[in-house]
């Protein structure tokens, strides 16, 4: 074969390459990166000159693929893989050229590779702009739906209200005809405990639906951190977890309800412990930025899976064993937070546990 046979043998390779490559790419998607990631690398071996003698590698942060991880002391032939311009993984060919007349690669196959680099960075940059308008939508469907929830929260609230506050005044003031006979003092005294009981998560859900009346004023946030670890620690030895608090400032000042603030500091304490494990580490932290006051707690339990984040702030819904959580907790203090014009993250720790960020206003 003479040498413009070779040369139009190798562009048609070449072209048949880019051809696939841009099938597969077309019908890629988040759940089959890896697949696609093969597919390209096989079908790119194949463009190669010498495609016995030719291995593929493409890396980036999050995923890597190679036809043959055996290819040390091989020539190498690189394409930088850029997403959104910044250089995110590369694209490499190795060449066994050692039995090879001519020991390099061929001109045309840089080009190949950079052409290929290319096709996969904009494959890269569909997939994460179509995986944030996801996200996005996602958001927006939460928001609507707690919306909805937070005004039929309110109003059943509302409507349990008078009644449980005739039940619990009625069976108090029978307590005190009744309290010569034993045995009625006793089944009143449940029906009491079970009122007020019902009034908490009353309360509860008019917090969700931030019905309850805010009195704002100038807080120092971190006596209510102090105030709050106080409480708890009998709890904190019950469970023998320990506690770290992480605050350099002596004063931490935002603009809130007192009884809010200590409201979300309880009730992200009283997670984090019942979530960790014996010995474990609960840590708080707590700094300010330019605009904001920034609460840290962290534990050491076993994290939520991908489907749990997307609920957990979700009023009734809950990871404790049924009867040990209401499921209010949490969509309570996420209530308080965005009645305060504040936000909530929560998120897996990269070893173990999660972390919950709290960020509120200074004004």
């Amino acid at each position: 074969m003479n040498t413009t046979e070779q040369e139009l043998k190798e562009r048609i390779k070449e072209l048949t390459c880019l051809y696939e490559v841009s099938s597969i790419i077309v019908n890629a998607n988040v759940g089959l990166i890896q697949d696609t990631l093969e597919a390209v690398a096989f079908c790119l071996k194949k463009a190669f000159q010498h495609p016995n003698k030719t291995e593929i590698t493409i890396t980036t942060n999050e995923f890597s693929f190679s036809t043959n991880e055996n290819v040390e002391g091989f020539l190498q032939l690189k394409s930088d893989l850029k997403i959104f311009n910044q250089k995110k993984g590369e694209v490499i060919a190795h060449l066994e050229a050692q039995e090879l007349p001519r020991k390099d690669f061929l001109k045309e196959e840089q080009l190949l590779l950079d052409n290929i680099a290319l096709k996969l960075g904009s494959m890269f940059e569909r997939l994460e702009i179509e995986k944030n308008e996801r996200s996005l939508k996602r958001q927006m469907e939460r928001v609507d739906r707690l919306s909805i929830l937070g005004e039929i929260t309110a109003g059943i609230a509302h409507e349990l209200n008078t009644p449980l506050a005739n039940i619990l005044g009625y069976a108090e003031l029978l307590q005190e005809d009744l309290k010569e006979d034993q045995k009625t003092a006793n089944d009143l005294d449940k029906i009491v405990q079970n009122a007020i009981f019902t009034r908490e998560v009353v309360k509860k859900l008019m917090f969700f639906a931030c019905e309850m009346p805010q009195q704002m004023k100038r807080v120092n946030i971190i006596p209510n951190i102090i105030n709050a670890i106080n409480l708890l620690e009998a709890s904190f030895r019950k469970k023998q977890v320990k506690y770290l608090v992480k605050i350099e400032a002596e004063e931490l000042w935002l603009r809130a309800d007192p009884i809010q603030v200590t409201q979300i500091i309880f009730n992200l304490l009283i997670n984090a412990i019942y979530f960790s494990p014996k010995n474990g580490l609960v840590e708080i932290e707590a700094y300010q930025s330019e605009k904001d006051i920034v609460l840290r707690i962290s534990d050491q339990g076993q994290g939520f899976t991908p489907d749990a984040l997307t609920k957990i702030f979700q009023p009734f819904f809950s990871t404790k064993p049924i009867g040990e959580g209401s499921g209010l907790g949490l969509s309570v203090v996420h209530g308080i937070i965005t009645s305060h014009k504040g936000s909530i993250v929560a998120e897996n720790n990269t070893k173990n546990g999660a972390t919950f960020t709290v960020s509120l206003p200074k004004d």
